[in-house]
This record gives structure tokens, sequence and C-alpha cells, in this order.
């Protein structure tokens, strides 16, 4: 190792540990204990420049330890990036942009929001399919790059990583190299309190390469292995590196203290004694550090220019490249999309929403050929798979379709990595019961602000006879109590079409809640259905006596107790909620037009938990729901059982009606 390597990895392990220290609050053993593994990537491999942070050709690292984001922010900072000296001092304080875990979108240079562990590893799994499917687009002069994570224990105790990782393997994504920090400490103590499996053995089994680094500041062993790593690529490489936490520290190093507490102002003082540090001052970093980064910095510029000058050339001899560039990687729901009579030809008569969706996913993927995803096993029943597209695989990278095995968890994280990497819309269905599985990579998602669109079928007790594990009743109110996370529930074809042309259009996740059982068409959706929530049904007085409000499969149910009251001389509304969160969107005056707040009799009607809907029935409204779980038997059975049918609603409008 040169001396000026050395250095600045004992650079990137200082400013880690002041940062921390000014924080009072941080995690400085990893850092300490990565930094050279990490400088050797970013230095010797890792293809990226400040120059253009977003350049589409870059290699892409994950911090999958998000906790140790110090080692993040060094990095950046060292390599040039928009990250100053200022930024590493306001480390962990509100409004900085060096947060205590890495957030996508706050920060320079960060890939993808990691601190959940294992949603790191299964995001840099996506990435990985993003490439490898972009390379067969474009080919090797335009698309051509690597995807690096770091891993800690928690990251492969976590069951995600273990969905990911096998996934991985399965599709031979040999562009994929995780860097295992193996320190074998926890919060708790040594990881052998808990954790004693053969990694090694269990990455051999998903069909990954494995290499060992036994010492993890040794700078030519780990050039080494991440270049074997680079020459394998049929299979996915873990290099497991042992490191010892808190390296450098003389009272705490291979300890669990300093894992998650600042350092202290005494040890950081005996750590840098020790290695005979140039500057007592904290955050210093001396001239001829600063100035052999620079001539780094440059180097990796040249090679962000190359790419450039073959990105022109290509576009010399193939004329079409701009158009299907564009199409991946700027994209714009086209003119055809937002149409919705060409749509709403297929979208009548009776069939369940599901089957909409199936009909209007293919038609969308028509004009938008980087639409990408797939479902949990459970493409029959969800109706996802685009037919005019093929499946992806090692032997075809083409494919669109992704069949992601019974993996829900893996799979919303993978569809965060490739939506993070660009060049795709991307999907991801399975039942609606298993959202909970999914709930962690849903809500980062929303956190990220990325358009993934969620779709969940089966969606209340007209499952039937597969009884109340298949039924969800909670899964809407949580799916809806996710900040920044649209959930359409339609409740008919064309309002599924609508809520599909809204989730491409949002510039954040969606969530398409879809029926199992059959639906009829409803005669009063208009355009009006693009707002979230509309007048389906108006009164015929000058104010109704009663609003109905209901969504996706219970809309009909209003629809019928509305004529039934018409019959009795209550006038009634019926407003289909199919978007709360979109609703919530629109201006004042519009929702004031649909929900008239002088109108204090209002119902819903929903198969599913009555919590939440006190915000648009009020006080003294009636919310008419299902507050217990479901039981197993044919879908009219139990509809019939559980008071969902006109006659039972009628009855139930009208006692509060005459209370």
């Amino acid at each position: 190792m040169k001396n000026l390597d050395k250095k600045t990895i004992e650079a990137i392990r200082l400013l880690s540990i002041d940062a921390i220290n000014k924080a009072n609050s941080g995690h400085p053993g990893l850092p300490m204990g990565t930094a050279t593994m990490a400088f050797v990537l970013w230095k010797e491999f890792l293809k990226g420049t400040s120059k253009n942070s977003k350049w589409m050709n870059r290699d892409r690292f994950v911090l999958s330890a998000g906790h140790g984001s110090m080692l993040l922010y060094s990095l950046l900072h060292l390599f040039g990036y928009d990250v100053s000296i200022d930024d590493i001092k306001n480390f962990r304080q509100l409004g900085s942009k060096t947060p205590g875990h890495p957030e996508f979108g706050m920060t320079d240079g960060v890939e993808t929001t990691t601190g959940p562990l294992g949603q790191g590893i299964a995001n840099a799994v996506g990435m990985a399919i993003a490439e490898k499917r972009l390379e067969a687009e474009f080919g090797k002069d335009l698309m051509d790059h690597h995807t690096y994570v770091i891993v800690g224990d928690g990251d492969l105790m976590e069951g995600i990583s273990s969905e990911a990782s096998s996934l991985a393997g399965h599709l031979k994504l040999g562009k994929l190299i995780a860097m295992y920090d193996s320190n074998n400490i926890t919060i708790d103590g040594k990881t052998d309190i808990t954790f004693t499996e053969d990694v090694a053995k269990r990455y051999e089994a998903y069909d990954w390469q494995v290499i060992k680094v036994e010492d993890g500041n040794d700078y030519d062993e780990i050039v080494n292995a991440i270049s074997e790593a680079k020459k394998e690529l049929d299979k996915p490489s873990m290099i497991i590196v042992k490191t010892i936490i808190g390296y450098g520290s003389p009272n705490k190093a291979g300890t669990s203290s300093v894992h998650g507490s600042p350092l202290g102002k005494m040890e950081a003082g005996l750590v840098k004694k020790n290695i005979g540090w140039d500057g007592e001052e904290d955050f210093y970093i001396p001239e001829e550090v600063s100035e052999y980064m620079k001539s780094i910095v440059s180097e990796k510029e040249k090679c962000y220019e190359n790419w450039l000058e073959k990105f022109e050339n290509a576009k010399l001899n193939d004329s079409d490249l701009l158009d299907r560039w564009n199409y991946f990687f700027n994209f714009e729901l086209p003119s055809e999309i937002l149409e919705d009579e060409i749509l709403w030809n297929q979208m009548t008569g009776t069939d369940a929403t599901r089957n909409f969706g199936g009909k209007m996913i293919n038609k969308i993927s028509e004009f938008v050929p980087n639409l990408m995803g797939g479902s949990a096993d459970l493409n029959g029943s969800t109706k996802t798979h685009l037919t005019n597209y093929g499946d992806f695989s090692s032997e075809n990278p083409r494919g669109n379709n992704i069949f992601f095995g019974v993996r829900e968890h893996a799979m919303a994280g993978i569809l965060n990595g490739i939506s993070l990497h660009g060049g795709f819309r991307v999907f991801g269905a399975t039942f609606l019961s298993f959202a909970d599985y999914m709930k962690p990579s849903i809500r980062l998602s929303a956190l990220m602000n990325q358009p993934v669109v969620y779709v969940f079928t089966h969606d209340s007790i007209g499952v039937g006879e597969d009884g109340p594990t298949h039924q969800p009743i909670e899964q809407v109110l949580m799916l809806r109590s996710i900040p920044n996370l649209k959930v359409f529930r339609p409740a008919d074809g064309k309002e599924t079409a609508i809520a599909w042309v809204e989730a491409l259009k949002n510039n954040g996740p969606s969530a398409l809640i879809l029926t199992r059982q059959n639906v009829p068409c409803q005669e009063g959706v208009t355009k009006a259905a693009h707002f979230g929530a509309y007048v389906l049904v108006k009164e015929k007085k000058d104010k109704p006596d009663i609003i109905l409000m209901a969504s996706g499969s219970e809309v009909q149910l209003a629809v019928e107790t509305q004529k039934e009251l018409e019959n009795r001389g209550i006038d009634a509304r019926v407003v289909s909620m199919m978007s709360w969160r979109h609703f919530e969107d629109q201006s004042d005056e519009y929702k004031e037009d649909v929900l008239p707040s002088d109108i204090e009799k209002r119902v819903s009607i929903e198969v599913l938990t009555t919590m939440g809907w006190h915000k648009y029935t009020g006080l003294k409204g009636l919310t008419i729901g299902l507050d217990r779980f479901g039981e197993s038997g044919k879908s009219e059975d139990l509809f019939e059982h559980f008071g969902f049918t006109t006659e039972k609603v009628l009855e139930k409008v009208l006692n509060y009606l005459n209370k």
C-alpha cells in the first residue's frame, strides 16, 4: 500500500470519528473497520464521477449497512461530490445533507436510502437486473457497469437478503459484487450468540462465487479479490472480508461498544496519536491527501468523457438510438395512454377488476416498452404477465417479465432497485393479504419517491374459500397510512383504466387494489375519476339528503342502496372514493363540491376495516365495514353472512336516518 493510500484511508476513518463525536451520535465502528476495502473499491474499480453523478453507465455503490453512513459521506467528500466539510460537520443535524442513514435524493452520490437492514442488498439485486436488461437493449458500449454493495452481519440475518440473494444466483447476475464486512459483532455482542451459520456455504448454495479476504486492511488482497470477482460473469460474487470493528481504537476495537456510540474525544485522540496523524484539530485532511484525491477524481472524469464520445458516435450510426434512449431514461406517458376513450373500449361489461387490470397493463405495454415487472409466483391470479414481451432470465436478458418466485419482501426491494437504477417503469403483484410482507420496502418506495406500481388482487372476503388467512381486512388501511403512497381501489373496468393512468402519472409509488370476484360496469364513471373521488350518482334535488361513499366492489352496493332509498323518497348522492390520497391532492373547492360540508348525513361502505373512514363520514356518520377477520366459504355466502347485501345495507342506512 502506498503511503498516500494509507493516509487517505486514515482520513476516511478520522472524518467519520470526528463527525460522529461532534454529533454525539452515530456508528463509528463500521467506517473504521471497512475504510480500507471501501477506498480500494472506490479508487481502483468504481466507475463514476462527481462531474455527473447521474451518469447512466456509472457503477452503482450501495451501503446496505446504512448505519455506517459516515463511511459513505467521507468517500463522497474525498471523491469530489457535493458533500463539503461543513456538511460533514453537520452530520445528523436537522436539514443537513448528511443524515443519520443515507437518504436518496438528499445527498449527491447516494444511490438509495438504506438503514432497515437487508434492504440495500435487495436494491442492489434490482440494480443489477436493470443493468443486465439495459445492456441487452443498448449494447456493451453504452451500458456495461457493475453494482457493488457492502453488507454487514445484520443485513445477512434479515430474511429479505436471503430472498434477494437466492434470486440473484438463479438469474446469474455476474455484475453484482457484494463485500461482506465480517467483523462478528452486532449491538448485543459477538455474533456467535445468534449467528453461527457458514455464510460462505450458504452463498455457494445460492450459486454465488465466494471469495475470502483474511485481512480487511490488506490493500493488495482486496484488489485481487475484486479483480477475481469481476472476471466471473455468470455468478454474482460474495467477497467475505474479515475486518475489525472500530479498527484503530486502542480500547474499543473489536467490541460491540464501538458499533453505535461515539468514541469520545479522549479515545479519538488516542487513535490519532497511534497512527501519527499530522494535525490534532478535528476534520483535518492533509494537503497531500487533497491533492492526491484531485488526481484520482480527474482520472474518473476521463472514463465518463470517453463514454460520452461513444454515445455521440452511436447516435450517428443508429438513427433510432436517441428515441429509444429517451423512451427508457426520460419517461413521459405517451399521449395514447392519456386518451381514456381508446382504453375504455376494452373496459366494459362485468368482470373482475384484476382481469380489467390485466387488459390494461398489456395495453399500456404496447406504448411503454420499458414497463418491467412481475409477480410473486401469481401471474395466473394477478393477471400481470406482459403477453407481448419475453421473460427476463439469464438466457433471455431482453425480457420484461420477472418471475420473482414466492419472495414478496425481496420483490418490493428489488423493484425499488430497478426503479432507482433508472430506465424502467416497474410493477410488482401479489395478493393483498401479503402486502404486510412488503410493508418495509413499500415504505421506502414512498420515502424515496420512487414510482413503483404495486398491484394487489384478491382484495376482500370475496376471495372466498381460501379463508381468513387470505381475506384482507386491515391491509388497505395500512397502505393508506403510508405517506406519499397513493392507493387506488377501482370499482369497475373504467376506473381500473384510470387508476393505471394515474399510477403511471404519479411521481411516487402507487398501489392498485383489485378484485377476484366480478363487478358490473358503472354507468356514471366519468373523467372526474381522475381526481380520486367523484360524484358517481347525483341527487335529484338541489341538495342530497345523504351521501353514500364506497370504493371498489362496494360501489355497486352503494348504487343499489341509492336506488332503494330513492324508492322511499330519500335523495342520496353516491361518491366513488377510489383514492383517498389522490382526492386530498385536489383543490379545496373540488373537495367541497364532491363532499359538501353542510351535508352531515354520510355513510361509508367498504368490506374492510372501518378505521379511517371517519375522516369523511364525520363523527355523526355511519361506517359500514368489517372490523373482524373473515371466514372460509363461498364469496356470495360470506357477503350475505357479514351483511354486505343491498337489503342489509339499506336496513342499516334507514336505521341511521331514523335515529
